[in-house]
């Protein structure tokens, strides 16, 4: 969810790659329905594993509660937001969750471009 409105609000002015440290077989359904409803379709991606050179290649990494399971390498800028996990929620809940997102998204992004 964060990269679909990272994406739909910085438009090509960033560059943004997703991928987990344990990611499912394939996007949870309530997220794809509450990111419809927002205007965003994120329906076609598919989960990805996170690869070191990834991070290493990366300005910003935001994390959403993997621990020691991601690498952190100096000098990069690390965000870790503690999230509920939408993983077998209902849509109502989930959508809480996508509206905590954008706002963090969204400061984020003035972050980044101030």
């Amino acid at each position: 969810m964060a990269a679909g409105f990272l994406q739909a609000l910085a438009g090509n002015r960033i560059e943004v790659l997703s991928a987990g440290s344990e990611p499912g077989a394939s996007l949870n359904p309530v997220a794809v329905q509450a990111m419809a409803e927002a205007g965003i379709d994120i329906a076609g991606r598919q989960p990805k594993l996170l690869r070191n050179d990834q991070i290493q290649a990366a300005d910003v990494v935001i994390t959403m509660g993997c621990g020691d399971t991601c690498p952190v390498y100096p000098g990069k800028r690390y965000q870790d937001w503690e999230l509920e996990d939408p993983a077998g929620k209902d849509l109502a809940t989930v959508r809480r969750i996508r509206d905590e997102i954008r706002v963090r998204v969204e400061s984020l992004l003035s972050s980044l471009t101030a």
